[in-house]
């Protein structure tokens, strides 16, 4: 079985967020880059447990983006991964990425196609159903559990109030989340693999974005906090009275 496992970069969540350019680009000098962690901890540590059952199964890493992702790539490799491709462009037009990863995908003839659920940078929960569509593959979003038996899934997601248990014949493409499974570190055998696994970098199709950022804004900044005596429940009612509006 071969799995296609997306991987893109994000900020260290310890970060701080600033931009440049009137506002109009993320500043990222002096960031720390991470694999995002809804792709390292969930997408590619549950194809790896597959791998561990099935010791014939082949997982690919695939990342659109540019050199500096590399580090990254090379950490996913340490992991697990057994090679890995770089669409060589980069983009925040989520149907560009998605095509960049579906024009691979088909190519590559992946019975599984691994996203995390969103990036935690922009939170924007669309590449595996763009890619889902792009691929005309069925598309499983939010998936808790993943169990595989021959070529059936069943795939537990969280919805809203409680759980969906589906089933769906492979090829599939399936967003992960917290509960598919456990974060891994790599150890010093992998980081010493990781090395020389084939990392190959590939230049991308011409794709028409669809979309592009007009400006960031950092949200508000929060109001200061007012102390009230506990001999003074007067004064709390007043101030939730007239400045906090709540009655």
């Amino acid at each position: 079985m071969k799995i296609l496992v997306c991987i893109s970069k994000t900020p260290d969540t310890t970060a701080k967020i600033a931009f440049a350019d009137n506002n109009t680009k993320f500043a990222a000098d002096g960031v720390q880059w991470i694999i995002n962690p809804y792709d390292e901890w969930y997408a590619l540590v549950r194809a790896i447990e597959l791998k561990e059952k099935d010791p014939s199964t082949i997982i690919h890493l695939i990342n659109v983006g540019g050199a500096d992702a590399d580090p990254i790539i090379r950490k996913a490799l340490a992991l697990g991964g057994d090679e890995a491709i770089r669409v060589n462009t980069d983009s925040t037009d989520s149907f560009t990425i998605a095509s960049q990863i579906a024009n691979v995908a088909r190519e590559g003839g992946y019975e599984l196609i691994f996203t995390g659920k969103e990036t935690i940078d922009y939170n924007g929960s669309s590449i595996g159903g763009m890619v889902a569509e792009l691929l005309d593959m069925p598309f499983v979003s939010l998936a808790t559990k993943f169990e595989l038996a021959g070529n059936m899934a069943t795939i537990t997601r969280e919805i809203e109030g409680g759980e969906e248990v589906a089933e769906v014949n492979i090829p599939v493409v399936v967003s992960c989340q917290k509960g598919m499974a456990e974060q891994r570190i790599p150890n010093m055998k992998g980081i010493m693999g990781a090395r020389t696994k084939p990392l190959k970098v590939v230049e991308p199709a011409a794709v028409e974005a669809l979309t592009s950022i007009e400006r960031f804004e950092l949200p508000p900044a929060k109001a200061g906090v007012k102390l009230v005596s506990p001999d003074n429940p007067e004064e709390l009612v007043r101030l939730l009275h007239e400045e906090a509006k709540l009655f």
